[in-house]
């Protein structure tokens, strides 16, 4: 099994980036006659920390891969007794409380305004919470995920803030993966596993590392199984997606303005709209 999510037929290859060095290799494989690309975004043995992940590298690695949709699978902590670790969550809308992580392909020099006021994609979210269901899972279609920091779990007077905010679920992640994932013109969807209540629970102690890890490994086999019937579920051409040209319009900067060094590191990513 490749990463261990049981793709067929596996090849790993070390891609490169002209935003830096992605987290590790991409395996290539099948699932069900189904092409998959993964990318560990912690790397092997879990050892890049959230703030240290270079998303932009890994978002641009799977683009020049061929990739047409991006799946995010995570662990998400719980800030809704209703959701409760084991359950999966498709979340829908997101806060975004994570500071000075890159969180845009262009800069000076190439300026792009994208919406992202509907940041997943519905039909993408619609399949993979089917999926999971399949799978025997219990899912949550929609909620809303707030991306922290970290590496530190969160305070309980900030986790009672977040459930004041709305928020449903908390992780580390998601941002500002689907920025850039939108900015590539990637449909986006998640698929979170309930590993713990976060530390909103006065009666009990706050969530830890262990806690965490102990209910991911029990319930891996149902995530790959959410996999395996994700795959099953796909329909035989893929359909197009507005997202698909999100950045038709976007980029406001006149073309002799263009930083030309700028322009050659989008390829993957802009590439459809800068040629």
């Amino acid at each position: 099994m490749a990463e261990g999510i049981g793709l067929e037929d596996a090849q790993k290859i070390a891609v490169g980036s002209p935003f830096g060095a992605p987290s590790g290799p991409v395996t290539t494989g099948t699932l069900g006659g189904v092409r998959f690309t993964f990318l560990s975004r912690h790397g092997a043995g879990h050892a890049i920390p959230p703030s240290f992940v270079n998303y932009r590298a890994n978002v641009d690695v799977l683009k020049r891969c061929g990739v047409t949709d991006l799946i995010s699978l995570s662990a998400i902590g719980s800030l809704r007794e209703e959701m409760a670790p084991g359950h999966m969550v498709c979340a829908d809308q997101f806060i975004d409380r994570t500071e000075g992580r890159v969180r845009s392909f262009f800069g000076p020099g190439l300026v792009a305004h994208l919406g992202l006021a509907d940041p997943v994609c519905p039909r993408l979210s619609g399949l993979l919470a089917g999926a999971a269901e399949a799978a025997g899972a219990t899912v949550h279609r929609g909620g809303c995920y707030v991306a922290i920091e970290g590496p530190q779990f969160s305070t309980r007077a900030e986790s009672l803030m977040y459930r004041q905010w709305g928020a449903d679920v908390i992780g580390m992640t998601a941002m500002p993966e689907l920025r850039l994932a939108r900015e590539a013109e990637l449909p986006y969807a998640i698929l979170g596993m309930v590993t713990d209540y976060d530390s909103w629970r006065a009666e009990e102690a706050g969530v830890e590392a262990a806690e965490v890890f102990a209910v991911m490994k029990a319930n891996a086999e149902r995530a790959r199984a959410a996999l395996r019937a994700f795959a099953a579920a796909l329909p035989a051409a893929r359909c197009a997606s507005p997202i698909d040209t999100a950045l038709d319009g976007a980029i406001v900067t006149a073309p002799a303005q263009r930083d030309r060094v700028l322009m050659a590191k989008l390829d993957a990513v802009a590439g459809r709209v800068l040629r």
